[in-house]
Parts: structure tokens; sequence; C-alpha cells
């Protein structure tokens, strides 16, 4: 399989000396991993950050080796974020979360848009807020889905209310979960609202699927 594509970078690790093995998230291929030959070269090891995005060269000459990327950068975007510790840890979780759950060679457009729509996420006001939704979309994506409507009576709902008890009266669901043009969501209703959406992650999604619940989301809550 030989390609030309648009991709994110989403992990690397070192092979050999030159070498690292990497995994991209492409447009049209989906996850693909494969060798970058002169990795720590001064030429390509400067860009080589997670969440930046590449034009990718992808060639397998063979089913029984792994196959090998020439790449060229596209987009820097990680970087401008190394001074800013919870965007950074923001970042870092995203494209973990999108590397534990997707398979690889199989195309999800609507994800690679996602990564797209991340950095523009980042530069607005309640960044913070709206990144809950961009996870709920990910984890939509591949085939899990949550309407937080449906567990709450919504007819008498008003801004005035931060709190909506679940119709079994067992939790309360922060307001802005359901309403999502709510203003001015205090802090501990944000936290509230991580935990209810990564209790959902880690029971519907990734016990069933025998994946660990990434250690980077708790760092990145943390400092919320």
């Amino acid at each position: 399989m030989n390609f030309e594509d648009k991709g994110f970078l989403l992990n690397k690790n070192k092979y050999n000396e030159n070498s690292a093995i990497a995994e991209f998230y492409t447009e049209n291929f989906g996850k693909v991993s494969g060798l970058i030959f002169g990795a720590t070269s001064k030429k390509i090891k400067n860009f080589l950050f997670v969440g930046n995005k590449f034009n990718i060269q992808y060639n397998l000459k063979n089913q029984n080796r792994a196959g090998y990327f020439k790449v060229e950068i596209e987009n820097i975007f990680t970087p401008h974020f190394l001074d800013q510790k919870i965007k950074l840890n923001c970042i870092l979780y995203a494209i973990n979360l999108i590397r534990i759950l997707t398979v690889e060679n199989q195309a999800n457009k609507k994800i690679y848009y996602q990564l797209n729509k991340l950095y523009d996420l980042l530069n607005q006001r309640d960044w913070i807020k709206k990144f809950i939704f961009w996870e709920l979309e990910i984890i939509k994506f591949v085939g899990y889905d949550i309407n937080f409507n449906e567990y709450v009576d919504v007819t008498n709902l008003t801004n005035n209310t931060s709190y909506v008890p679940t119709l079994d009266g067992s939790k309360d669901i922060p307001l802005f979960l359901i309403k999502k043009n709510c203003s001015d969501v205090k802090n501990n209703e944000l936290k509230d609202g991580y935990k209810i959406v990564g209790d959902f992650l880690n029971k519907s999604v990734l016990i069933p699927n025998n994946i660990n619940y990434p250690q980077s989301r708790t760092e990145f809550i943390k400092l919320i």
C-alpha cells in the first residue's frame, strides 16, 4: 500500500539511533503506523511534535515488514502551547484519546476534521467548557453516544439552575451538559461535568474494550 495524505502525529518512539516508529491519523486512511528514517535529523526532529500536522508519503513494499513515512510539516500547532501547561495537557490527552480509541487503517474523516477543530477551540475564551463537547464528539464518532437530556426532566430547566437531578435521583448533572449555551459556568461545575463524562467513557467504552483509563486525562483535569 502506497499513498500520499495529510495527517496528525499521534505518537512516536525511538526505533534506533536515526529512526522512529510513528503513528499518524490521516484524512483518508485513518490511523497508520510506520517508520520515519532520519527522524533525528535537523530537518525533521524539530517538527516531530505530537499534534503537529504533516504531508505524508507512505510506502509499504512487503506485508511482512513495517511501512515507512516520508514527512513534511504542514502546520505547526503544539509548540505554540508549550508555555501554556493546561492547554498543552489538553492537546496531549486529545491526541491520546484518538490513538487509543481508533484502529489501524480505518478511515473516519469526522475524527480527522475534529482534530482540525481542536486548535481553533483552544483559542476561544470558554475553551474548557467547549472541549468537553469535543471529547463527547470523538467518543460518538467511534460508536458510543450519550444524550444527557434523556436522563433528566428538561421541561422546567432554567439558567438559574446549576445542576439538574437525574430522573432516578442518583446524581446531579451540571446544567451546561444539557444546555450548551450556558454562560459563566463555574469551575466546580466544569470539574463535575468532566467527572460524569469520564465515568461514561470508562464504563461504557474503555472497560468493555480492555483499555486503560488514560492518565493524560487525569493530568489535564487536575489543572482545571
